[in-house]
């Protein structure tokens, strides 16, 4: 199992690190969709809009002209034109499955999601690099261990259009007084669409500490839907990897992947189910 973390790892590296697709010249801030009342979606820019008719050229370069009565809807979206096709921003790439990346919420953003239909939480972008969120979850009530709550602030230190990196805690507690968590770093390289991360950390609890190394990647290989992996290594070679897909819509974002431990002896893969809204 640990040849096959090394080899992961080294997949890892050589899929999700290379270069992104050579993309057009056309802003995000620039891009719009254009609905017509004969069920058409169109994106591209707007090139002209008189009040009674919209001129508009579309991702592949043709224009068209619509009047006004013919139009349900013309707005600004997010997202990025790529060999002629627009692709919706991921708006949950401030994690993977479950890992932070160095990437933040916008000033404002909100982020509302489940873990394995178990886990429910939110995260506030209170700046552009500054956020904080927290959850408890649905079934709890093991051990020692009440009513298990989570704290999640993140900052990020540096961004570039290549690269981020921040710093933040995962700490958990309950109404009896335990208290765990991991205190981390991170770091990814490249861009919205494919990219790696990489991070460590320190886990606690009680008086116990223990190092924890995360690799991950990201690529986008269709218009919504982007290949994840995310693995961790800790104390004694022990860990998981993991692989899967991200089904990325407008707002909500979908996660379905498989995890498999390592250390166990045999092979146990168990399924990773997520859904994330981004306000």
């Amino acid at each position: 199992m640990k040849n096959l973390a090394i080899a992961l790892i080294a997949l890892t590296l050589v899929t999700f690190a290379s270069p992104a697709a050579a993309q057009e010249p056309v802003k995000a801030s620039d891009i719009f969709e254009l609905v017509l009342r004969d069920g058409s979606r169109i994106f591209g820019t707007v090139e002209r809009d008189s009040g009674q008719e919209v001129v508009f050229r579309t991702t592949t370069g043709s224009t068209i002209t619509a009047s006004r009565a013919e139009v349900i809807s013309l707005r600004r979206v997010k997202g990025r034109v790529a060999d002629g096709e627009f692709r919706r921003s991921d708006e949950h790439r401030s994690r993977l499955f479950f890992a932070p990346t160095a990437r933040s919420l916008e000033k404002g953003q909100v982020s509302v999601g489940v873990f394995q239909f178990l886990a429910p939480f939110v995260q506030v972008g209170v700046t552009d690099r500054l956020s904080v969120g927290g959850g408890t979850p649905l079934i709890f009530g093991l051990g020692d261990w009440d009513r298990p709550f989570w704290l999640t602030p993140k900052f990020q230190v540096y961004n570039s259009d290549a690269s981020q990196a921040a710093v933040g805690v995962l700490h958990i507690f309950d109404t009896n007084g335990n208290e765990a968590g991991i205190g981390y770093g991170v770091a990814t390289f490249g861009s919205a669409d494919n990219a790696i991360t990489v991070g460590a950390g320190v886990a606690y609890a009680g008086d116990d500490r223990g190092g924890i190394l995360m690799i991950g990647g990201e690529r986008r290989v269709a218009r919504n839907l982007k290949l994840i992996t995310e693995n961790y290594v800790w104390r004694g070679g022990d860990g998981f990897i993991s692989g899967g897909v991200r089904f990325i819509g407008e707002r909500l974002s979908a996660d379905l992947a498989l995890a498999v431990p390592m250390g166990l002896g045999d092979v146990i893969a168990f399924p990773v189910v997520n859904f994330v809204y981004v306000f």
